[in-house]
């Protein structure tokens, strides 16, 4: 059986296909396509998985700009002509979306031309993605019971965000070996999704001596700031660069949270997935978006994560040593965090996606 996977833009987005492309893999002979706008993340993760890959050109429609706003609309009319050919020629026999505006040309195609559609809200809030596609989906699943006030009640269902199988194998120890830490030593994980976060990384780079004096530290930053970083980690005594592993990009991000302790993040889509199957707490930094503020908020609720506005992350350093030192609220967090996990999203939504195809 031959099944489409889209979505795309940022990681969180992205994964979910991966996971659910697994369990398709371990269930039977499948075929899986992946389409996704030509340059976006998405298309590194599908070539890494040896998925056949599609381009289909998309681009945000969320915007300030005029410009930017127009350029979204011509690209969802183009992506979309470019989509019904591609799924004319492979006829999948059901496409898994994911959101992003890279799913929505595909979204739109594939009711044109009959194929089943099921469609994942990985964040709590739909953006404007998901929202266009809700219509047209035989079938819509989401991460938390929240998601379900926005979405069709009679084809709706809770599955909880898919995590890849690397989530449920990952040890501290393996961890700690692979980024060259001491698996004894309190470990802080810093990320800001697969973009990367500058506000986050300056107040990292504001504290670092007085946070390495206490913990060591993951820090996948993003592309275009390491470089910057680096310098910083230079001017440290040489015993405390030891404890500073610094990356532009990591695809073992499983591996880096099971060898933390505390992590501090934006609140994209994977923070409600990824966090809760490691069972780490975490200070999260939502972007200016209405879902990572949503995000967010799901989780500090549930007593899962302390939530920190971008006017507030001046304090983050004193914030992440009060949590280090505080070990009962750490491990209150990490409890509350794993009870927000699903671990069998990915296989109901591969069986859902079967379903569909049969």
């Amino acid at each position: 059986m031959k099944y489409g996977l889209a979505g795309g833009g940022t990681g969180g987005h992205t994964y979910p296909a991966v996971a659910v492309a697994e369990r398709l893999r371990d269930r039977a002979d499948v075929e899986l396509v992946y389409y996704g706008t030509p340059n976006g993340p998405e298309r590194a993760v599908a070539e890494a998985e040896g998925f056949a890959f599609r381009p289909v050109p998309a681009s945000p429609l969320r915007s300030r700009s005029p410009a930017r706003v127009a350029r979204g609309v011509i690209n969802l009319l183009r992506g979309s002509r470019e989509a019904r050919r591609w799924l004319a020629r492979d006829a999948p026999g059901a496409v898994f979306a994911t959101g992003g505006y890279a799913a929505a040309p595909i979204g739109r195609a594939a009711r044109r031309e009959g194929i089943p559609l099921l469609l994942f809200l990985p964040d709590v809030r739909p953006g404007w993605a998901i929202r266009s596609m809700r219509g047209q989906a035989q079938a819509v699943a989401c991460s938390v019971p929240d998601s379900l006030r926005y979405l069709p009640a009679d084809r709706s269902v809770v599955t909880g965000y898919p995590t890849r199988r690397q989530f449920r194998t990952a040890s501290r120890e393996a961890g700690a070996r692979h980024f060259g830490l001491d698996p004894a030593r309190p470990t802080l994980l810093v990320t800001g999704g697969s973009l990367g976060a500058h506000h986050i990384n300056l107040a990292i780079a504001r504290g670092l001596q007085p946070l390495l004096e206490r913990v060591q530290i993951i820090h996948i930053a993003g592309r275009s700031e390491e470089t910057w970083l680096a310098r910083e980690r230079d001017r440290l005594p040489t015993w405390l660069q030891e404890r500073y592993a610094l990356h532009a990009y990591t695809e073992e991000m499983a591996l880096a949270m099971a060898t933390s302790d505390l992590a501090v993040t934006r609140a994209g889509a994977s923070t409600l997935g990824e966090l809760p199957a490691a069972g780490l707490p975490a200070i999260v930094i939502p972007g200016e978006f209405s879902d990572q503020r949503d995000n967010a908020s799901y989780l500090e609720r549930h007593g899962a994560a302390l939530t920190l506005s971008g006017d507030a992350v001046e304090d983050l350093p004193n914030e992440i040593l009060r949590l280090i030192e505080n070990d009962a609220a750490r491990e209150r967090m990490a409890l509350a965090m794993r009870e927000l996990d699903r671990p069998d999203a990915a296989d109901q939504l591969a069986r859902m996606l079967e379903g569909l195809a049969a």
